[in-house]
């Protein structure tokens, strides 16, 4: 048995994790809290999701009784299931962060990681915001190191196939794993990393699984490795590791690149619209047109041009179906004109079909694949939206890093306004920021899973 993949910098990467007590600080922390503050306000908003049920009703099925709460649901569950079930609920509507170059989705997996194996141990609130911070660094990493574009051109989803390494060195942090155990956990990860993006040809509901399935599969195979079991050292790095398997375009050298220097959950993407991140640009772009008080009616055409991903994978007629309405290039650009893309009830069955947004959609010329913004594709997405009226006037606006991006941040007051909005009718939020402000130095998450448990 070797000890590492062939130095490209698993077994690095797994030591610089597990010896996270050297490097982590309060300032990770703090950005740990905010992150966390954001999945939980889209847990409780996707609880209720019909898919999100159906996953509730399979979790208490196939598991039964146990301490780990399922969000919005009330019951308890064994710390795996809970984590499937709120990672569905987290990734069920659009509203959950983003890593952009990873292009993945670490909250929603990482977070219900974490919270379901903490419920179980008794960990204390330090040790839950240290394992946010390390799963967001491994699943950040491990999502740059597969040569992300290709990754998910090739019809990969990466939430559910990196978030598997970002779940497993959560929960091995709050497990105390050495960095020979993480190494084995990462090995076992690899064998739990799946998802395809076929949803976006042909529909269904199995993107809202991704997350579940991460944080659920990422749980095992730390507790796998905890019993015992020996992974591949090479999972992540060797000649058929995960970042080189998955991709056309691997670059197994990013797994440890600035390692200590850059931190992945400083580059993570607080999203105001429940629509894929991808195209968001492309709404912002025309939210500016139409804030300049271009009048919808006298639109003729609409020209887009995006990343080569987008106009592949997010080209479809959004009135089909909610998953199509929220990754639709065209039927978002209609929203931005006519409608109220922050507000999530706009994404609601009975409001995608409202004729005028189907016509004003029909007006959206194919996206337009442009090289140029494949340059900084998904480090810092772009769109251009060009407006053509019915008197020949040519309106056009480009948006590079969308608002709530690291390049554009949201500020603390938007995020709240947004935790509010998701979450405000269903949980006391003042009860969930007083839980989430003593946490640092909270012994347990008793007082967190009490505010996230209490429905209004």
């Amino acid at each position: 048995m070797t000890t590492a993949g062939d130095g490209h910098g698993g077994a690095e990467l797994a030591a610089f994790l597990a010896d996270h007590r050297s490097w982590l600080t309060d300032r990770h922390r703090d950005r740990a809290v905010a992150c966390l503050s954001d999945t939980i306000g889209c847990m409780v908003h996707g609880s209720g999701q019909p898919w999100t049920r159906a996953v509730v009703r399979h979790a208490l099925r196939n598991s039964g009784d146990g301490q780990c709460l399922i969000v919005g649901d009330g019951r308890s569950t064994s710390a795996p299931m809970a984590a499937f079930a709120n990672g569905v609920a987290a990734h069920a509507f659009e509203l959950d962060d983003v890593h952009e170059e990873a292009i993945s989705h670490p909250g929603a997996v990482v977070v219900s990681a974490v919270l379901a194996t903490a419920q179980q141990l008794g960990s204390t609130g330090r040790a839950v915001l240290d394992a946010i911070v390390v799963g967001y660094e491994a699943m950040g990493r491990v999502g740059i190191a597969v040569g992300p574009a290709a990754h998910m051109r090739a019809g990969f989803h990466p939430t559910g196939q990196s978030g598997v390494f970002g779940a497993a060195a959560a929960v091995a942090t709050l497990l105390g794993f050495d960095a020979t155990c993480l190494l084995h956990a990462f090995g076992l990860a690899a064998s739990f990393a799946s998802g395809t993006t076929e949803f976006s040809q042909t529909g269904g509901m199995s993107k809202r699984l991704h997350a579940g399935r991460a944080a659920e599969g990422g749980l095992t195979a730390a507790r796998l490795a905890a019993d015992g079991v020996e992974g591949p050292t090479g999972g992540l790095d060797g000649r058929y590791g995960f970042c080189r398997i998955f991709t056309t375009a691997p670059k197994v050298e990013l797994l440890t690149a600035e390692l200590g220097r850059r931190w992945m959950i400083d580059e993570i993407t607080v999203k105001p619209y429940a629509a894929c991140s991808d195209i968001h640009p492309l709404i912002d772009a025309a939210l500016e047109l139409r804030a300049a008080g271009l009048d919808p009616t006298a639109i003729d055409r609409i020209d887009a041009d995006v990343p080569s991903k987008a106009a592949e994978q997010n080209a479809m007629d959004g009135t089909t179906s909610v998953m199509a309405a929220q990754y639709s290039g065209p039927f978002n650009i209609a929203v931005a004109f006519l409608a109220d893309p922050t507000d999530p009830a706009t994404y609601a069955p009975d409001r995608i079909t409202d004729p005028r947004l189907a016509a004003l959609q029909a007006k959206v010329a194919p996206l337009r694949a442009c090289a140029e913004f494949d340059t900084t594709y998904a480090w810092k997405l772009t769109g251009r939206v060009r407006v053509h009226t019915t008197d020949r006037i040519t309106h056009e606006r480009t948006v590079t890093g969308q608002r709530g991006s690291m390049h554009q941040p949201l500020t603390a007051a938007d995020r709240r306004v947004k935790l509010q909005r998701i979450a405000g009718d269903h949980i006391d939020i003042c009860a969930l920021e007083a839980a989430l402000a003593r946490l640092r130095d909270a012994s347990d998450v008793s007082h967190l899973q009490d505010a996230i448990g209490t429905r209004r």
